[in-house]
């Protein structure tokens, strides 16, 4: 095979969760330039919609949306259906979705809802349910569909390199706010993001016999309109000076979804410009 083809996704249908966000709609343009046909799943029609009309603004020649709770297993379960009624196959699922609880959650300065102590549990389960939950019910019905082709496919989980590392809480400090009330990283974002590279490992020896690889990425940060104090204060903790732009992990998606990736199977990819390496 010629090298360019190694790459190619060339009629691969793609499922991408939370797929209309800023990063999901990047993974879904890589899929369609690669020529394989993406599956945009996301709960919001809205977002749908607008990630619909980038996807036409850079020229993406197929691609599907469906509205989904991937927290629901009965809609997890019909959208599997429909997919494959209309495609008839599904070569590869892309778990991105996740919550990412802001650092404070509330107003009352007196309690800030970020800090571990003051975290509600409401909010570790709608965060653990999407970012956990989610992905694992994708998985036994998706994963599932592609275990079921006579070439495989790919399961690719989008970790963080948070994932990898603890959030450096230096980062959200407030001068002038009492100790105790410092804002800091919700505490799901990381369980989560860790718990995607334990699943990720399940799943690269539970279908390997059917040619299914699984692999999770750990992207660092993006820049995405942050302000500059904070943005200099993350860029100094990565060897490569800076955050990563929105495109930056396109060919990294491509190479592990395609044959170039082959032998590939449950390895923790880091793209996070050397920042865990400290």
């Amino acid at each position: 095979m010629r090298v360019e083809g190694l790459f190619s996704l060339q009629g691969k249908v793609i499922v991408i969760t939370g797929a209309a966000g800023l990063l999901g709609r990047r993974h879904a343009e890589a899929v369609g330039i690669a020529g394989g046909i993406p599956v945009l799943l996301d709960k919001s029609e809205a977002a749908l919609r607008e990630a619909a009309s980038y996807l036409e603004s850079k020229n993406v020649p197929s691609f599907h949306c469906e509205t989904l709770d991937i927290t629901n297993e009965v809609d997890v379960s019909t959208c599997c259906e429909k997919v494959l009624s209309k495609f008839g196959h599904v070569d590869g699922l892309i778990n991105n979705a996740a919550n990412n609880p802001a650092v404070k959650e509330n107003d009352d300065l007196d309690k800030d809802f970020s800090r571990l102590e003051n975290f509600p549990l409401s909010q570790w389960q709608q965060d653990m349910n999407v970012g956990v939950t989610g992905a694992f019910l994708c998985a036994k019905y998706f994963g599932y569909a592609i275990s079921k082709n006579p070439e495989g496919g790919t399961i690719l989980n989008i970790s963080s390199d948070l994932g990898l590392i603890a959030p450096d809480q230096r980062l959200y400090r407030k001068e002038g706010v009492s100790e105790n009330n410092q804002p800091v990283k919700p505490v799901t974002y990381s369980v989560a993001k860790t718990a995607l590279i334990g699943l990720t490992r399940y799943l690269a020896t539970y279908w390997a016999d059917k040619n299914v690889r699984s692999n999770v990425l750990c992207p660092g940060g993006v820049e995405n309109g942050q302000g500059g104090t904070f943005i200099q204060h993350v860029s100094s903790r990565i060897p490569l000076g800076r955050m990563a732009k929105a495109d930056e992990y396109q060919g990294t998606v491509i190479w592990l979804l395609s044959q170039a990736a082959s032998y590939v199977n449950g390895s923790v990819i880091s793209a996070d410009g050397g920042r865990t390496t400290w």
